[in-house]
């Protein structure tokens, strides 16, 4: 059975929303819509082995070529996925976009499957008498049961059962079977806790989804006039306060802002105005990003300084979430030799300057992940060299690059988060030593100076609250005390909305400019009441989930180190 309809196949008053949100098609498609789903369906059930339930969907735009298919009612497979083998899928179930299920797959009802998994019910032979592409494939299958909730870029191989009401987090490489009722997370995945055992761990809700559901409201709300009032009308571009000059990061922040908020793009310029914007201010020598109006050459770009090595983040996934990418490398990344690499790294300030070290290595990891996503090459070895190099100078006691000062934890925390966001987080991998990282951060944590009441800025508190988000992936170390931290946080954070104007960077008195709502501020806020929220299990009252720069998600999975 085959099912790979291309652009010119289908209708042009077609609906594209349905094919990556099915769930809203039986709901809301027009009855010319219903009437070309159903045919669809009947010439796929026309074929040997195929059964489709009620109420089911499957995008035209999927590839279906399986031997056998059973969907469920209410099961949906969305856009580019692609389903071969033989495959079984129970009702109310989704397969989404750019899924890949591939063997023998049973699957129970109720499971939900993110974006970018690969659920894979088959293996090569691997004897070394003979190459691998000669040698026969070999099937044990896959079983999935009731209930289960598998993230994004998750991979599940050949052989694994999970039992019924587990959650995979995004990212997990599922090798082993997972108990019923498990969360489990990381490369190779292991078992977080059980998910019954969650409202032990978590803070009694006490009305905070009420009051996260409020929060999102008004700043759904205000998102236009937030926005509008950043536009400077006489240079056509976003200023990050009012009074302040433009600059690319603050057209980047709102566009996060308005994807977050408003599911679309600031209305000030059109999508392709904002895409061509941005590529246009790519450097096609360096393939970095200088700031609006710079004057001079290529050869004064330089990566690791300057706010083009910041654009490297900001502009690539404002990029992202237009649905564009950079138009040329980073070659200023994609030509540094393994060598070179490890030999930036060993001369990184990480002892006076470790946050500065952990943004530049942010940067290289992020122009590394875009020249992957592009399929551009970096020089061969250079990613495995920054791994390399990270993971053998972890300081083992405090899980974090650099030694804590006697005085602060300030640089080390700051710059673990910038370093990790850009190498371990956005390429799914664990990071090293996490129990003692969760200590590290804790006792930060309740540093007066940064954290009491009317002291804190939104740097110093994503720095935190994200590392102890990662670190809960692998670990339950001290998680009541985490929990307590975020919903003192969060409680604060929610009040800290101006209307029509949205937040401050900071809420300190003697931060001057950065006391007043800004672009930057109202964008990474937001991000932090996320992963404050989802510490606490209540993220979900938001309606929201950070897309870009902040994303939760691996950008792109790399192999167990």
């Amino acid at each position: 059975m085959t099912t790979n309809c291309g652009d010119n196949d289908v209708n042009p008053q077609h609906d594209l929303s349905y094919d990556y949100s099915p769930w809203t098609f039986w709901n809301s498609a027009s009855d010319a819509e219903r009437e070309a789903q159903h045919e669809h369906q009947k010439a796929l059930a026309q074929r040997d082995g195929v059964t489709i339930g009620e109420r089911a969907f499957l995008s035209p735009f999927a590839s279906v070529t399986a031997d056998t298919l059973s969907l469920g009612a209410d099961s949906f497979i969305a856009a580019h996925a692609y389903v071969t083998g033989s495959i079984a899928i129970g009702d109310d179930c989704t397969v989404n976009a750019f899924t890949v299920v591939r063997g023998t797959v049973v699957m129970g009802d109720g499971v939900r499957i993110g974006a970018h998994t690969s659920i894979l019910g088959f293996n090569h032979s691997m004897d070394p008498s003979a190459p691998v592409f000669k040698q026969p494939l070999t099937s044990k299958g896959i079983s999935i049961g009731d209930d289960v909730w598998i993230g994004s870029n998750v991979v599940v191989l050949d052989g694994v059962t999970v039992g019924s009401h587990a959650v995979l987090a995004a990212g997990a490489v599922v090798t082993k079977d997972v108990p019923e009722w498990s969360i489990v997370g990381g490369n190779p995945a292991r078992r977080i806790r059980d998910r019954r055992d969650a409202a032990s761990q978590e803070v009694p809700d006490g009305g905070l989804r009420s009051a996260l559901a409020a929060f999102a409201e008004a700043a759904r709300r205000d998102a236009p006039a937030v926005l509008s009032r950043s536009w400077s009308s006489r240079d056509g571009r976003f200023v990050d306060q009012s009074g302040t000059a433009p600059t690319v990061r603050a057209h980047c922040d709102a566009i996060e802002i308005a994807d977050l908020l408003l599911g679309t793009v600031p209305e000030q310029l059109s999508r392709a105005q904002h895409v061509s914007r941005l590529l246009a201010l790519q450097d096609p020598v360096t393939g970095l990003v200088p700031e609006f109006d710079t004057s001079g050459s290529s050869g004064e770009l330089r990566f690791g300084r300057g706010p083009e090595t910041y654009h490297v983040l900001s502009v690539g996934y404002a990029l992202d979430l237009l649905g564009s990418r950079f138009a040329h490398p980073i070659h200023a990344v994609a030509a540094m030799s393994p060598a070179l690499v490890t030999a930036v790294l060993d001369e990184l300030p990480w002892t006076k300057e470790a946050w500065e070290s952990g943004a530049w290595v942010d940067a290289w990891g992020t122009a590394a992940y875009w020249n992957l996503d592009q399929r551009h090459a970096n020089s061969a070895g250079s990613l495995d060299a920054l791994f390399g190099w990270l993971l053998t100078h972890a300081n083992a006691s405090s899980g974090t690059w650099g030694s804590p000062s006697e005085d602060t934890r300030l640089k080390i925390v700051n710059g673990y988060y910038r370093l990790t966001r850009g190498t371990f987080a956005q390429f799914g991998l664990p990071v090293p030593y996490v129990e003692r990282l969760v200590d590290t951060v804790l006792k930060h944590s309740a540093d007066p100076r940064y954290f009491a009441p009317g002291r804190q800025n939104a740097c110093n508190v994503l720095d935190v609250v994200h590392p102890l988000w990662l670190a809960a992936k692998q670990t339950d170390q001290r998680r009541p005390e985490t929990t307590a931290w975020a919903r003192i946080q969060l409680e604060q954070v929610l009040g800290w909305w101006h209307s029509g104007e949205g937040m401050a960077f900071s809420v300190a008195a003697e931060s001057g400019s950065r006391n007043l709502p800004s672009l930057q501020g109202t964008e990474m806020w937001l991000a932090i009441i996320w992963y404050l929220a989802d510490l606490l299990g209540c993220a979900e009252a938001l309606g929201y989930r950070p897309r870009g720069v902040h994303r939760p998600e691996p950008a792109y999975v790399l192999p167990t180190l």
